[in-house]
């Protein structure tokens, strides 16, 4: 049978609780009984001393203690002044005969003998059973015959004129097996014991509700996830909690935005896709089927455009191919110690008769020092190379173009700039969009695929890099370039 969480949990608080209850019950009532036991102790200790008093006194009137081994009716009076009782219990009592045997008899034998009205009251702890007496000369006058050389129990001294004359022996009380101390604590056990019930009983319920309780968000979320396995993105968890629960259905619904979103931007790409190929391939096919059809006949001018449009076609397909390894994480990266100043300084070297041709004028402010980042060159060529593609495609002539590199404690920019036209403030952020294009200064006539930013926005974030674009105090676009700094 499969358990749910809810069930688990209850199972393991309930679990817990009982484990807890009954290890507190069972070390309460051991201590409750080691407790009571050595309350009674001290309190027997303080009888065995009021009756080692009681013996000297007897002593004293009689000069020994042979009365107590010929007649235990003798110690039995004593012992019956340590306790109150009514005046009833104090009338003569027969006495037995004395014991003929050598061996000394307890207490408790001598009070069997004779009706139940005479006997004594009841000895809850067993003291006179328990008690010995031994004489100055060592002679057991009460007690069993080995109680003057046992070792353990209380040992009382009897001392009368500054001197010994015998000792009082009470063995060591290890169980309450009558007498109301064994009722008092079985009560005390026994209530203990309905207590952890109770709580057992209360911690089952509580552990149920509290089980259902702390996870009735996760049925919604098992409904939102479900949904969202279905491809229905726009499910959105309920937040009812604002604990781990609260922040998980947080983060399904980020989750779920995310998903949405690019959902609607997969199905928007491939819809440019599809757009941006239909365009060369109309062209291409359009111009072959008029050679074919004589229309027009097979020069050089045709050759160039059916060329020139495949290679458009070509440079869209790899674009698209680039983007998507790049998304994937499949691109391979050699990355290394460069100085960015030598990359750049290489990089417009080679730009140099293209920009002259364009008529566009650069201005560099770079760095005189070394300026050291961790990169892949090539792909970071790719990413300034590219920029400065946009650049000389859409930039009006004559225009200018200005590139600087300053280095923070931490990061390296690279700043690239150019003149009108510019872009709207709010298509800035839109330029890393896949296939967006502004439709009057960057348009599809440039010969772009509208990649390119994308392109360069995933090689950047590779090297822990970002690009921002804005506006240009020359005219055009400011494109920002940040990377971080190595020493």
């Amino acid at each position: 049978m499969q358990l749910s969480i809810a069930k688990k949990l209850a199972i393991a608080i309930t679990a817990i609780v009982i484990l807890s209850i009954g290890t507190m019950a069972w070390v309460s009532s051991q201590n409750l009984k080691r407790g009571f036991i050595s309350y009674l102790n001290e309190l027997e200790q303080q009888d065995l001393k009021k009756l080692s008093q009681l013996l000297a006194e007897d002593f004293r009137q009689h000069g020994n203690f042979d009365r107590f081994y010929h007649d235990r009716g003798n110690m039995r009076d004593l012992l019956d002044q340590l306790r109150p009782h009514s005046p009833e219990e104090h009338r003569e009592q027969p006495q037995p005969p004395p014991d003929t045997n050598d061996a000394a008899t307890p207490l408790d034998m001598q009070a069997l003998e004779g009706p139940s009205e005479q006997r004594p009251p009841p000895d809850p702890t067993g003291f006179a059973q328990r008690l010995s007496l031994i004489d100055a000369h060592g002679k057991v006058i009460i007690g069993p015959k080995d109680a003057a050389t046992a070792q353990d129990g209380s040992w009382q001294k009897i001392i009368f004129d500054k001197q010994v004359i015998g000792n009082l022996r009470l063995a060591p009380l290890r169980n309450i097996s009558n007498g109301n101390g064994l009722v008092f604590v079985r009560i005390q056990i026994q209530q203990t014991i309905w207590l952890g019930a109770a709580l057992i009983v209360f911690a089952l319920i509580f552990s149920i509700y509290l089980a259902r309780y702390l996870l009735r968000p996760l049925k919604s979320l098992h409904k939102v996830t479900k949904r969202i396995a279905k491809g229905q993105f726009q499910a959105r968890a309920e937040i009812v909690s604002y604990d781990e629960l609260g922040e998980l259905s947080k983060d399904i619904n980020s989750m779920a935005r995310s998903l949405q979103q690019n959902e609607i931007q997969r199905r928007q790409m491939l819809a440019d896709i599809s757009h941006e190929l239909r365009t060369p391939l109309t062209v291409i096919l359009g111009e072959i089927e008029a050679l074919i059809d004589g229309v027009r006949t097979s020069s050089p001018a045709a050759m160039e455009s059916l060329h020139a449009e495949a290679i458009h076609l070509n440079k869209l397909v790899d674009d698209v191919r680039q983007l998507t390894l790049a998304d994937a994480g499949d691109l391979r990266y050699e990355f290394g110690r460069i100085d960015i100043v030598v990359l750049i300084n290489s990089i417009m070297q080679r730009y140099s008769n293209r920009l002259e041709k364009a008529q566009i004028s650069v201005e560099k402010v770079l760095p005189a020092e070394p300026t050291f980042v961790r990169a892949d060159t090539v792909r970071l060529t790719q990413v300034i190379s590219n920029l400065l593609e946009n650049s000389i495609r859409y930039t009006d002539s004559p225009g200018k173009l200005s590139l600087t590199v300053a280095s923070s404690r931490n990061f390296v920019e690279i700043c690239i700039e150019d003149s009108a036209p510019g872009v709207p403030p709010h298509a800035h952020a839109l330029l890393f969009d896949r296939l967006y294009r502004v439709d009057q200064a960057r348009s599809r006539a440039h010969g772009g695929s509208g990649l390119g930013l994308s392109i360069c926005r995933a090689l950047l974030a590779a090297h822990d890099g970002e690009i921002n674009a804005m506006s240009s105090d020359l005219g055009g676009l400011k494109l920002l370039i940040r990377l971080p700094l190595i020493k």
